[in-house]
């Protein structure tokens, strides 16, 4: 298997975890409010990577200077910005609304990418963003209400994780995969830790009933462990071998798998429309996954086929 498939496979495989544990984290936030949660989620994936760091990597710690230092705080910052905005907007807006605005990333990603880093997104890349981006429409917008002060709030969010997939291919291949993982993932516990002081009831996760509750340990052992600790190093670690764009289209997945996770376990059921915009989602996936001019001579046999009908 080609390196560059097999990154893409652990990204899917990123956005599966994440789509899964999407339950488990609104269930465990009617416990403990988002920020905090985050605060002990993203501290928690800090030590067990640190603890592995010192056991296992200690002689990584020669190679920790401040050009990584800075470049795994600017990480964790583009991050934490997704995270924050994100909780903050679902205040202000319908989590229909903010689901597809977060996919947005899958739009502005290749943008950034232009106007960032000079790199033109190609062919494949363009029609799977363009799928994709319907498919989200499809998928998660039942309500088309006017724009509100929340939608802004989203719309910073998906910069954030837009910045936060564009530099982490920037800086992802100039760094070791342990080090820039655990700085960032650092970073955005910090962050969490400050804001939730600040503007969370934070004394709250001290409670009994927060301590003991079962849904919100089962939720913060498998989203740090998993969806934090164990994503954030795959995609630190991977994405060095795939473009920005096609990471951006696979994790356009998560919400695919969190609507198949919600079918099964909290029996929700799925509109032909969205339906369709899983399908859209995939197919855009799909696209970026074709080899660079398959998808483009497709298309132009398609238009030479329906050129020499209409003459006929």
């Amino acid at each position: 298997m080609k390196t560059s498939t097999f990154a893409d496979l652990s990204l899917l495989f990123v956005a599966l975890i994440w789509g899964t544990t999407f339950v488990l984290v609104q269930n465990a936030i009617a416990f403990l409010e988002p920020l905090s949660f985050n605060a002990v989620r993203f501290s928690v994936a800090a030590i067990i990577l640190g603890l592995w760091l010192l056991i296992f990597e200690k002689h990584l710690l020669q190679k920790l200077d401040r050009k990584l230092i800075l470049s795994g705080i600017m990480l964790g910052v583009w991050l934490f910005i997704g995270y924050a905005f994100q909780t903050l907007g679902l205040l202000y807006t319908t989590s229909s609304k903010a689901g597809f605005i977060t996919g947005l990333s899958v739009v502005l990603v290749p943008l950034l990418m232009l106007g960032i880093l000079k790199q033109r997104p190609g062919v494949n890349s363009i029609a799977g963003v363009f799928a994709a981006t319907i498919g989200l429409y499809l998928l998660t917008m039942s309500d088309v209400s006017g724009l509100t002060i929340g939608d802004a709030f989203v719309l910073i969010c998906a910069a954030g994780f837009a910045l936060h997939i564009v530099f982490t291919g920037k800086f992802s291949s100039s760094y070791p995969t342990l080090l820039l993982t655990i700085v960032q993932i650092l970073t955005v516990a910090v962050l969490s830790a400050g804001s939730a002081i600040l503007f969370e009831d934070w004394k709250r996760a001290f409670q009994p009933e927060v301590i003991f509750s079962t849904n919100v340990i089962t939720a913060l052992l498998i989203t740090s462990i998993l969806a934090t600790a164990l994503a954030f190093f795959i995609q630190t670690n991977f994405q060095k071998h795939t473009t920005a764009t096609r990471v951006a289209l696979i994790f356009a997945m998560e919400p695919v798998f969190a609507a198949i996770t919600a079918y099964f376990w909290a029996d929700e059921r799925l509109a032909n429309s969205a339906l369709v915009g899983c399908v859209l989602i995939v197919a855009g996936m799909i696209f970026a996954e074709l080899p660079a001019g398959k998808l483009e001579g497709i298309i132009r046999r398609l238009f030479v086929k329906k050129e020499a009908d209409f003459k006929a």
